[in-house]
């Protein structure tokens, strides 16, 4: 496994138990089938602070980057609605 992806799994542990579970079975599950330039915009979406990352995966409030809600629209919530999470 490369060390990009090791950091990315590192980044995917949380403070909030919510997004915790949700990014590491993602990170298991998805991560290596993302290309590479998913990856680089799921390790700039993981740099968003716990609360800011929930109130757009749950509550609809914009992180402010169109390029990483739409990835995180189209992955992380897919993800979810696919009943991973």
């Amino acid at each position: 496994m490369s060390e990009q992806i090791n950091r990315l799994r590192w980044k995917c542990r949380r403070g909030m138990r919510e997004l915790d579970l949700l990014l590491k079975e993602f990170s298991e599950t998805e991560m290596l089938d993302l290309s590479e330039e998913d990856n680089a915009i799921f390790n700039r979406v993981l740099d968003y602070d716990d609360q800011t990352l929930y109130d757009f995966i749950f509550k609809k409030i914009s992180l402010g980057n169109i390029e990483h809600e739409i990835f995180v629209e189209n992955k992380l919530k897919k993800f979810t609605k696919l009943e991973n999470f």
